[in-house]
């Protein structure tokens, strides 16, 4: 399962659901903006409001648009 934590306006958020459809990788969207949950989830796996953040699995997770990160966590 990978989850991307973004804001309405982010062009880095943008870049990381871009790639991730590029690779045909399905995955949630969770605006903490409009979301409490997600804002506190995301805080808590981060250690801060940083965005994006894309988690795999619920365990290994990547700040901003990493490709070499996104590409070790989601084995591609």
């Amino acid at each position: 399962m990978v989850k991307v934590y973004s804001i309405t306006q982010c062009p880095w958020c943008d870049k990381v659901k871009k790639y991730l459809k590029s690779k045909n990788i399905a995955y949630e969207e969770h605006n903490i903006e409009e979301d409490e949950a997600a804002r506190k989830e995301c805080e808590a796996i981060s250690g801060d409001l940083i965005v994006p953040v894309t988690t795999v699995n619920g365990k290994d997770f990547v700040v901003s648009f990493d490709k070499a990160k996104l590409d070790a966590i989601l084995g591609i």
